[in-house]
């Protein structure tokens, strides 16, 4: 096949699945939010919005994270445990030698390192990506235990008031995060991670190197998760070995609201980031309406359950008219 077959193929696969079901997305996210804002009118206000945005933010990060597998036909189980490794590492790390730059460098290469490990297992041992994600999140929590026991470490002042503060600083870098997938989606790798996830027999005759691919999504999730570890630490002032618990759960009921599908391929980022929006919203309302923290974890049950199920039942209800 001819190079400019293959990217026309390769564009087609993502042209195919992009947009579809967005719309209607939007009008839910849309309505949540003017919900949220009669509930919490301070929202509109810089300090409120901000304060939004803070609490959004490493969901946005992590929802993104397992998006990327699940493009790519994988999923993640060791999403809590690598933003908790992540917290620790970063404060463990900011009060010695190197400071900021080399915590948060310590971070990012901690993160793109699991990430790539776990991603060679999967792609080399054709191993499913459930199966030693899981095995992972036991050894990362184990890790995270050994380097802080307990709630503790350092992080500067001016960096928690830097990105945790009173100014928008995190939906920012939200916003610079999805211009920089904008621009990794045009490039040979970023087609590669939507097309094996669609088809991987297709891709790899059409050139694009499967298990290469696989390896560089993981990194790039392991990432984006441990730079989510980062953000939690600044926000709390210390690491916590156990912090990042909640998020596994959260990142796949995110994606899968934001229309992300399971057998790879089916998806977009923005879907993936709107879904944690929505999400982050939901669980804001609950709050506001008096709901029990439980109740949160059976809406997000039933979350995953009924994403999955009700496309599937209006495929099968047009089917038989």
């Amino acid at each position: 096949m001819s190079a400019v077959s293959s990217s026309g193929w390769l564009y087609g696969a993502i042209q195919s699945r992009r947009n579809r079901g967005l719309g209607g997305l939007y009008l839910v996210v849309a309505a949540f939010l003017v919900l949220y804002v009669v509930l919490f009118p301070g929202i509109l206000s810089v300090g409120g919005f901000s304060k939004f945005t803070q609490n959004w933010f490493p969901l946005a990060l992590v929802t993104m994270a397992q998006a990327l597998l699940m493009l790519n036909g994988g999923i993640t189980l060791a999403i809590g445990p690598l933003v908790s490794l992540g917290a620790v590492i970063a404060a463990t790390t900011m009060g010695g030698v190197f400071g900021v730059p080399g915590g948060i460098l310590a971070v990012a290469l901690t993160g793109l390192g699991i990430g790539a490990v776990i991603g060679v297992i999967v792609a080399q041992l054709r191993l499913p990506a459930i199966i030693v994600t899981l095995a992972g999140s036991f050894i990362i929590t184990g890790v995270a235990l050994l380097l802080l026991p307990r709630p503790g470490g350092f992080i500067p002042g001016w960096l928690s008031t830097g990105l945790a503060g009173h100014t928008p600083v995190a939906f920012l870098l939200l916003v610079l995060i999805l211009l920089l997938w904008k621009v990794f989606l045009a490039t040979p790798l970023g087609l590669g991670i939507y097309a094996a996830g669609d088809n991987p027999i297709g891709a790899f005759r059409s050139g694009v190197p499967v298990e290469r691919v696989k390896i560089a999504a993981f990194a790039l999730s392991g990432l984006l998760t441990a730079l989510a570890g980062l953000f939690v630490a600044a926000q709390t002032g210390s690491g916590d070995p156990v912090i990042g618990a909640p998020f596994t759960l959260n990142s796949i009921a995110a994606a899968v609201l934001g229309g992300v599908g399971f057998l790879g391929g089916k998806g977009t980022m923005r879907g993936a980031v709107c879904g944690s929006l929505l999400l982050s919203v939901m669980i804001n309302v609950m709050f506001f309406l008096g709901f029990p923290p439980v109740a949160q974890y059976i809406a997000q049950g039933l979350i995953i359950v009924g994403a999955v199920a009700v496309p599937e039942l209006l495929k099968q209800w047009r089917a038989r008219r």
